[in-house]
């Protein structure tokens, strides 16, 4: 059922926008058709799909030539980058803004025929891995300027015309942000403030609104900014994606935002009073934005695991260096168990991180399957991940973990950041979708077969009728569901044969998937209408989900890998088969949880703290934050701020 949109008042903002609404215009934004199968999709359904990425596909030939050939070149580039001066500076120096210009950086991802390199997804994950481990802030740059900021949408969405013209200025170094979040809207997009009202000739909008948190913002050329335009006769209005110049009469940069890490990130908070749009830079129809902007993200949320993949490559280097070379109690603290257990962590997460990463950027390229899933997992599993791995790094480097690289480097040893590592990392549990909101996202996307035909059944405000049907509709389903969940290949000892001494590990995913949909099945019975608020069991099912994605990925790499890439012995096999026995110890920790967890008892607990009968617990400390509301409040209308707005290079 279609929601309505929240009513505006002027840059006000929406009305009252209630629990029910906000979750209304969240479905109507998404994806809801299938045309193409997703391996991931069919995990939660309990089917192990293994012909949708097994045998591994390639890049061709001539992808692979360019992508290698670009590859040197860049890393050549990287090589000569301080990232430490990034770190002092707080901002990306203007020479390697050129130099990556010169490299054509800016465009890896835009066709040639639109003056870009057209690397596709594999090589461009590859080229942010590489540049991330030079400077995680340069990687940010280039992420958000290609895989949220104008080149994906346009490319995706824009018409031809838009293409020619802005897609060249990308490509030739012009840097693009993207401009959703605002002060009091983040995850909730019912609550969007900012308006995009149309002229009375309909030739162009007017936009009014403070966006927060704009990656890029401060430095960039172009922006997309996401606006509601207001419903009126014939015009359905909605939250609508335009592009627009960031010299633009109106646009004034307030503030420069600083965080605990990306300390190069030119991120701020972007106010937009009076600025004229031309209607020809819409994107898409009106009401399009927050569909185009989740689409958008399917892929352009690969980019993040890219730059875990390169942490955790990094970290597997430095722990394996440093663990050989410190000796404590007689030994070198690699070869004690407790640091041995850390070390294997790294190096199996790692491999397991690229395999992932590798099998859906190369499906985003093939075009063969619908990745949605697959992206928000990686998203989702590598961040996590990669923020433990760096935390287990720091413990590993003991007191020089926590020592910064500049005061390692002044005392005359190797400045190893691994503490800004750490730092840097954090912020990818939050971007681009929190971890929580990732759980809800890929939670909606596993239960869809079921909505699809039981969700008029735990509707409390479904129509007689619509049940009715419903009821017909779910038994059909799962009376040839149902059954197919008992048993499977996972039962036979000889299945998965070819992937020798990896196959036991494909029969537990098979059996675990069976599992995890009777499960999910279980719990939508049990709790029904209630489902959508049980988020501690949601976020666990989609966990499961996460790591059996992960193991069919590094088990189907590692067979590839050990076929085609000799030099590498048994490695990957013993990666492989070390990563899944970690892997299903979590999995079996978190079947565990869904039935036995203190999700009932946290929530009490939580409303209890937040209505403040347990204040006497905060007594005898002092509060060392500085002055002001916790959400500053935003005034529609000019700036009365100096605009800092910079371009860069």
């Amino acid at each position: 059922m279609s929601a309505p949109d929240t009513h505006t008042t002027g840059t006000g903002g929406p009305e009252e926008v209630d629990e029910r609404r906000s979750r209304a215009v969240a479905e109507q934004a998404r994806e809801s058709a299938w045309h193409r199968p997703g391996f991931a999709k069919e995990l939660y359904l309990g089917r192990l799909r293994l012909d949708l990425i097994h045998p591994l596909t390639r890049p061709d030939e001539e992808t692979r030539r360019r992508g290698e050939e670009f590859l040197g070149r860049l890393r050549d580039f990287c090589a000569g980058i301080d990232s430490q001066r990034v770190e002092r500076e707080e901002r990306v120096p203007d020479e390697v803004v050129r130099g990556l210009r010169e490299l054509g950086a800016f465009g890896m991802k835009i066709p040639a025929e639109y003056g870009g390199l057209g690397l596709g997804q594999v090589y461009y994950n590859r080229a942010l891995a590489l540049v991330g481990s030079a400077s995680p802030a340069i990687g940010a740059l280039l992420s958000a300027h290609q895989s949220i900021g104008v080149p994906q949408p346009v490319a995706m969405f824009g018409t031809e015309e838009q293409k020619r013209e802005f897609l060249p200025r990308c490509a030739g170094g012009a840097i693009s942000a993207f401009l959703l979040t605002e002060p009091d809207v983040g995850s909730d997009p019912a609550r969007l403030r900012a308006t995009a009202t149309p002229s009375e000739d309909g030739d162009e909008y007017v936009l009014d609104g403070v966006k927060l948190w704009t990656t890029n913002g401060v430095v960039a050329d172009l922006l997309v900014v996401m606006a509601r335009v207001p419903e009126g006769p014939g015009r359905r209005g909605g939250v609508t994606a335009f592009v627009v110049e960031g010299d633009s009469p109106g646009i004034t940069v307030e503030r420069r935002n600083r965080f605990m890490g990306l300390r190069g990130l030119e991120n701020g908070l972007t106010r937009l009073y009076g600025v004229r749009v031309p209607a020809a830079n819409r994107i898409g129809a009106e009401g399009q934005g927050l569909r185009i902007a989740l689409s958008t993200l399917n892929t352009g949320r690969l980019s993040l695991p890219a730059m875990c993949v390169g942490a955790g490559k990094w970290a597997t280097k430095v722990a394996r260096e440093w663990s050989r070379e410190r000796v404590q109690w007689g030994r070198p603290v690699g070869r004690h168990e407790e640091i041995a257990k850390k070390i294997s962590y790294i190096a199996a997460t790692t491999y397991a991180m690229e395999a992932m990463l590798d099998l859906a950027g190369q499906m985003a390229d093939d075009a063969r399957n619908d990745i949605r899933v697959e992206a928000a997992i990686a998203k989702l599993w590598a961040s996590e991940h990669a923020y433990a791995i760096a935390d287990e790094l720091v413990q590993i480097r003991g007191g020089r973990g926590f020592e910064t690289a500049g005061s390692l480097a002044a005392r005359g040893e190797r400045g190893i950041p691994a503490e800004q590592l750490l730092r840097d990392l954090r912020i990818n549990r939050v971007f681009e979708g929190s971890t929580e909101i990732m759980h809800l996202l890929i939670a909606r996307e596993a239960v869809d077969a079921h909505l699809s035909v039981a969700g008029d059944l735990i509707d409390p405000e479904a129509e007689p009728a619509d049940r009715a049907r419903a009821l017909a509709r779910a038994g059909g389903f799962y009376a040839s569901w149902l059954p197919t969940l008992a048993v499977g290949r996972g039962q036979v000892p000889s299945a998965f044969g070819e992937f020798g001494p990896l196959a036991a590990h494909l029969r537990y995913v098979e059996r675990a998937c069976r599992r995890l949909a009777r499960s999910t099945f279980y719990g939508m019975s049990r709790w029904q209408g209630r489902m959508e608020v049980k988020q501690g069991f949601l976020a666990r099912i989609v966990d499961i989900g996460a790591e059996l994605f992960a193991m069919s990925a590094v088990v189907v790499r590692a067979r590839d890998d050990a076929d085609t890439r000799p030099e590498r012995g048994t490695g990957p096999l013993e990666l492989a088969d070390v990563f899944c026995r970690q892997s299903r110890l979590r999995v079996e920790a978190l079947f565990e949880g869904l039935w036995s967890n203190t999700d009932t008892v946290d929530g009490k607990l939580s409303r209890r703290v937040m209505d403040d009968a347990y204040t006497w617990l905060e007594e005898g400390v002092v509060d060392p934050s500085l002055p002001g509301p916790l959400i500053a409040p935003t005034v529609p209308g000019p700036s009365g701020e100096e605009n800092l707005h910079r371009r860069m290079g």
